[in-house]
């Protein structure tokens, strides 16, 4: 498992913007887990560490965190930290969804491309 130390880098949350600090921040390490910035099994900093670097309240970097463990993007393990998750665990939720959900447009008689704009839409709204 490596860290990485230049983790957030020169990244701060925009305390003017409408968009919730760790909603941000939550983005922010999304983007760089599927670019490939922040690899698969890569340590983050420690909530409160993370926190102070970013000139936030440690509540706000928990509550990212949390978020992203829920979504599959990263595992927290106590003691051990918080690492990125491989991309085919963070997946792996989303491709039953997807399936129970071409499965319910096909018993309702949709067509492919009515279930991809529904899903467009859906996905547009959120």
């Amino acid at each position: 498992m490596k860290t990485s130390p230049d983790f957030p880098g020169a990244w701060k949350p925009n305390a003017a913007s409408t968009v919730a600090l760790y909603e941000q921040l939550r983005l922010h390490i999304i983007h760089l887990a599927d670019s490939g910035a922040l690899p698969a099994g890569t340590r983050l900093p420690a909530v409160r560490a993370l926190a102070e670097r970013l000139d936030v309240a440690p509540h706000t970097v928990a509550r990212a965190y949390k978020e992203l463990e829920a979504a599959g993007v990263v595992a927290t393990r106590g003691r051990n930290g918080t690492v990125v998750s491989p991309r085919d665990e963070r997946l792996s939720g989303l491709s039953a969804a997807a399936a129970a959900y071409a499965e319910a447009a096909k018993s309702q008689g949709a067509t492919f491309a009515e279930a991809v704009k529904l899903l467009a839409a859906a996905y547009d709204a959120g």
